[in-house]
């Protein structure tokens, strides 16, 4: 008899510090999205990095609306196939259904949760003056990564070109991700806030060097 493996879950101990509870059923729907298909990187686990962000700056700079953007840290890459460039766009459709079904009372932004997902297809490419200073936070929350210990950003690199693996030719997806990691090291500001900017531009530069420089 073979049994499956448990579906990995958000760590009980950073939802009992979120600003709203998910009902039961809505989690259970959500970490199943996250489920499917498997993935080395956008998955459960990086959600749980970047809610310990987004907690990190709940007890620093603040949130204007902690329920949105904890919510929108949820869902971001809730719809996630390698390839595709509707990614954001199905995840803040399924964040908006869920608000319907399950929070409908809650009196939540659904349009604001839904626009910060829909701007992470847009890393890179935002210049901080675009943006509100907590649209900033949210999404150098999610780049976060980059500037992280160089064994967690190799393993998060390795994990992109898994998921990419059998969707993209090896050589266009070399090609198209150092031209990704080049753009953002000739940006001025890797990260839009200021918060990020000083704790991570200068390893998010030295990681990106060299992951640019090593060959693949």
């Amino acid at each position: 008899m073979s049994f499956a493996e448990p579906r990995p879950s958000l760590p009980e101990a950073l939802l009992a510090e979120l600003p709203l509870q998910l009902p039961a059923e809505q989690r259970a729907a959500l970490e199943a999205a996250y489920a499917t298909p498997a993935r080395a990187y956008h998955n459960i686990g990086h959600v749980a990095e970047v809610l310990r962000h987004y907690l990190d700056v709940a007890a620093g700079p603040g949130w204007r609306q902690p329920r949105e953007v904890a919510l929108a840290v949820l869902y971001h890459d809730a719809i996630y196939e390698a390839g595709r460039r509707d990614n954001e766009a199905r995840s803040a459709v399924l964040a908006r259904e869920h608000i319907v079904r399950w929070l409908a009372d809650a009196g939540l932004d659904a349009d604001r949760v839904a626009e910060l997902i829909e701007l992470t297809a847009r890393h890179g490419a935002i210049a901080a003056d675009q943006v509100d200073e907590e649209t900033r936070l949210f999404l150098d929350g999610d780049m976060a990564i980059l500037g992280a210990e160089p064994a967690v950003f190799d393993a998060y690199d390795r994990g992109i070109a898994s998921e990419y693996r059998g969707h993209v030719p090896g050589p266009l997806f070399r090609l198209n991700r150092r031209r990704f990691l080049k753009g953002l090291l000739k940006r001025e500001r890797i990260f839009l806030s200021d918060y990020y900017h000083a704790r991570y531009d200068a390893a998010a530069r030295n990681n990106l060097r060299r992951a640019i420089t090593t060959k693949r």
